[in-house]
C-alpha cells in the first residue's frame, strides 16, 4: 500500500492549511466565546478555495476530489478551527453528497449548483427521542389535500448549520405510506427542504460545551409545505439514505477528530520545546517526552485509519467495492478517542497555561468531546463493528 500523498492532495493540504492559519485562526477564539457562526469566513473560503463543491460532479458546477482529499480538507480545517470543519463536513457530506447520490436529475440541477455557490447545506435526522435510535422519528409527513405537497409537522434537534443553512436534507415519517406502523423505520422519507418554505422556522440555539462557533439549532415544522417533487428517491426509502449518509459522514467526523489531535499535539510539542524547567526544555524530561511520543504515535495511527476508511469509501463508489461501514466506524471510534486523549494530555503538558484561553488546547479539549458523540456514539460504533466482524 502506498502511503504517500499525491501531488494534488499535497497541494490541497497546503491551500487549506494556509487558509485556516491566515483566515480562521485570528477569529476562532472570539467566535467561540461569542458562539458566532463563521459566515464571513465561509464566504471567504468559498471565494478563495472553491472547495465547497468537492462532492458535487462537474456537470452541476462542482469540482469533485477523491475521498482522501476530502478527509485532508476536514483534517486541516479542524487542526485550527473544529467548528468550521464540522460546518464544512455537513455541507459537503451530509447535504451535498446525499443529494448528488440520491437526487433525481431535476433535483440535482436545481440544488447542487446552489450548494456550489455560497448557499450552505444542512442535514436533519435527530430528534429529542430519536438520537442514537434513529428509526424512532416523531416528525410526521402527510400529503396535502391538493396532492402537490407534503405537510411536515414536528421538531428536529441538534441541526448543525441549523440557522445558517439555506438547504436541508430532512427526514420524517410519511404516515400515508403502507409501511408506516408496520416496521420501526417504516415510512421514513427523505426530503429536500428550503429555509424559505412556508411552515419552516428555526427554533432554539444550543448553548454547547464545545464547537461553540458551530451553529446548532432545533427546527420547527408546522404544516411545512414541501413540494412532492422534493422527496429524495421514493417515499418510505429514507432510512437507507440516512444510514448511507452516516457511513460517509463518520469518516468526516473521524477526520475532524484527527485534526483536533494534530492541533493539540503541535501546540504541546511547540510549548514543550520552548518552556524551560530545571535547566532544560521540558520536552527533554522523560515524563513529558513520553507523553509527546505517545501523542505522536496515536495521532499517526488515527491518520492511517481515517485515510484507509476514506480509501474504502472511494473504492465503494468508484469501483463497486463493498460498503465502507466497518472502516468508517473503526476510524471514528479510534480517532474520536484519540482526539480526546491527545487534547487532555496537551493540557497536562502546558500545565496552568493549558487551562487558560491563552493557548488553543483548552478549546481543542472541549471540541474533542463531541467527536465521541455525534454521527453515532462510540457505543454505537462498537455495535456496528461487532456486527460486521461476527459470522453470519
Amino acid at each position: 500500500m502506498d502511503f504517500e500523498e499525491t501531488d494534488e492532495q499535497s497541494m490541497i493540504r497546503e491551500m487549506v492549511r494556509a487558509f485556516a492559519e491566515e483566515k480562521l485562526a485570528p477569529t476562532c477564539l472570539e467566535r467561540d466565546k461569542e458562539q458566532r457562526a463563521p459566515i464571513e469566513e465561509w464566504l471567504e473560503f468559498c471565494e478563495n478555495t472553491g472547495l465547497q463543491g468537492v462532492t458535487i460532479p462537474d456537470d452541476y458546477g462542482g469540482s469533485e476530489v477523491d475521498a482522501v482529499s476530502e478527509a485532508i480538507i476536514i483534517e486541516e480545517l479542524a487542526r485550527v478551527d473544529p467548528s468550521f470543519s464540522v460546518m464544512y463536513c455537513v455541507h459537503v457530506g451530509l447535504c451535498s453528497m446525499t443529494i448528488a447520490l440520491h437526487g433525481s436529475e431535476e433535483q440535482k440541477r436545481k440544488y447542487l449548483p446552489r450548494l456550489v455557490g455560497k448557499e450552505i447545506g444542512a442535514y436533519s435526522l435527530s430528534e429529542a427521542g430519536a438520537g442514537t435510535d434513529a428509526a424512532a422519528l416523531g416528525c410526521k409527513a402527510k400529503i396535502s389535500e391538493d396532492g402537490m405537497h407534503y405537510l411536515l409537522n414536528g421538531e428536529k434537534m441538534w441541526v448543525t448549520n441549523g440557522s445558517s443553512a439555506d438547504i436541508y436534507v430532512l427526514f420524517a415519517k410519511d404516515i400515508d405510506h403502507p409501511d408506516y406502523g408496520e416496521k420501526k423505520h417504516g415510512g421514513t422519507t427523505a426530503f429536500i427542504v428550503e429555509k424559505s418554505f412556508e411552515g419552516f422556522s428555526v427554533g432554539k440555539k444550543e448553548d454547547k460545551l464545545g464547537i461553540r462557533s458551530s451553529d446548532t439549532c432545533s427546527l420547527v415544522l408546522e404544516d411545512c409545505r414541501v413540494p412532492i417533487e422534493n422527496v429524495l428517491k421514493e417515499p418510505g426509502e429514507g432510512f437507507p439514505i440516512a444510514m448511507n449518509a452516516l457511513d460517509n459522514s463518520r469518516i468526516g467526523i473521524a477526520a475532524q477528530a484527527l485534526g483536533i489531535a494534530q492541533g493539540s499535539f503541535e501546540a504541546a510539542l511547540n510549548y514543550a520545546h520552548e518552556r524551560v524547567a530545571f535547566g532544560k526544555p521540558i520536552a527533554h524530561h522523560q515524563s513529558v517526552g513520553n507523553y509527546l511520543a505517545e501523542m505522536a504515535t496515536k495521532t499517526t495511527a488515527a491518520r492511517l485509519m481515517v485515510y484507509k476508511a476514506a480509501l474504502a469509501k472511494e473504492r465503494h463508489y468508484r469501483e463497486g467495492a463493498p460498503r465502507h461501514t466497518k472502516d468508517a466506524s473503526m476510524a471514528k471510534l479510534f480517532a474520536g478517542d484519540t482526539a480526546m486523549w491527545v487534547s487532555e494530555r496537551a493540557i497536562q503538558v502546558l500545565g496552568g497555561y493549558g487551562y487558560t484561553t491563552d493557548f488553543p488546547v483548552e478549546r481543542f479539549f472541549r471540541d474533542a468531546k463531541i467527536t465521541q458523540i455525534y454521527e453515532g456514539t462510540q457505543e454505537v460504533q462498537r455495535i456496528v463493528i461487532n456486527r460486521s466482524i461476527s459470522p453470519e
